[in-house]
């Protein structure tokens, strides 16, 4: 009789551990392979249980591992929390109304120490109604990148009449536009400025504009031309009589293979107005470029 129950044991042992692996009790993480068989079989003395496989064992072991490397980590988060709390403490974040005063006194500062940008409005007559809605985005975006700029510039547009279509769509499309921290005037940039210190970007000028100073008024075409109308913002430049130039893309960049055999360096009023930024802040064109210029456009910084 006891052979025979000795010989029942065991096969029940086997039967639970082959249970055990068809339910994938891998699932448990918090108690080994060993400690679950033990309380299945509570109360069976423990010399008449038949040793563990080689395949428990090794699960045994992994989850033994698995469990620790858990522990670890448990550890490092609960180490991770306690020192952001200390520094949440020692440095708490700010408010919604600190930062719109942090951002309103860097726009002030602007206009007396900024660099000055224009975007010249004359040509708006030019544009049809989705061009006008286009222009008037890209102005939000460009005013958002200023007010996020730890170095914002002094930004003017110019030309813009009060009646016009597009200020119509500015006030419609953005929030808050007539309270915008930037000057908008109907005078152009020469009644402003001396036009010896003026340079009009334009994508097809000669010259490669080299740096961005204080001492110059850069003006960007405010433009939106879906027809393509070829070199509109070179010839408003000759019609004020001003310098002109373009971003030093050819100089820093190169063409790449895509699907569209695309290639392009005209640029939204917004993107020129980023890279200008970026290069103020680093005095890089080539971190510029590579941070702000479209993907999309055919054109990679050269290695």
């Amino acid at each position: 009789m006891t052979a025979i129950a000795s010989e029942l044991n065991e096969e029940q042992t086997n039967g639970i551990l082959e249970m055990m692996e068809l339910l994938c009790i891998d699932v448990l993480e918090e108690e080994d392979v060993s400690d679950k068989v033990e309380d299945v079989l509570r109360g069976t003395p423990e010399r008449e249980l038949a040793p563990l496989s080689k395949n428990v064992l090794r699960k045994q072991r992994h989850w033994e591992r698995k469990l620790a490397a858990r522990k670890s980590k448990r550890k490092e988060e609960k180490l991770r929390r306690k020192l952001n709390r200390q520094t949440d403490v020692e440095h708490p974040p700010l408010t919604k109304r600190v930062m719109k005063a942090v951002t309103k006194e860097r726009l002030a500062e602007a206009r007396s120490s900024g660099v000055k940008v224009c975007v010249d409005l004359g040509m708006t007559h030019r544009m049809s109604d989705k061009e006008t809605s286009r222009l008037a985005a890209q102005i939000r975006r460009l005013y958002g990148s200023n007010k996020r700029a730890s170095k914002p510039f002094h930004l003017f547009l110019t030309s813009f009449r009060e009646n016009s279509r597009l200020l119509a769509e500015c006030v419609r499309m953005n929030a808050g536009f007539l309270n915008y921290t930037m000057e908008r005037t109907e005078q152009s940039c020469l009644d402003i400025f001396p036009p010896g210190r003026v340079v009009y970007l334009s994508p097809d000028a000669q010259e490669a504009l080299e740096r961005v100073d204080r001492n110059t008024v850069y003006v960007l075409g405010g433009l939106v031309d879906e027809s393509i109308q070829k070199t509109l913002s070179l010839s408003r430049a000759a019609e004020l009589g001003v310098r002109v130039a373009r971003l030093p893309i050819d100089e820093h960049m190169q063409k790449i293979a895509n699907r569209k055999n695309f290639h392009s360096k005209i640029l939204a009023i917004n993107q020129v107005f980023d890279i200008l930024l970026a290069v103020c802040d680093t005095g890089s064109w080539t971190h510029a470029l590579d941070k702000c210029f479209p993907a999309g456009k055919g054109f990679a910084v050269a290695s």
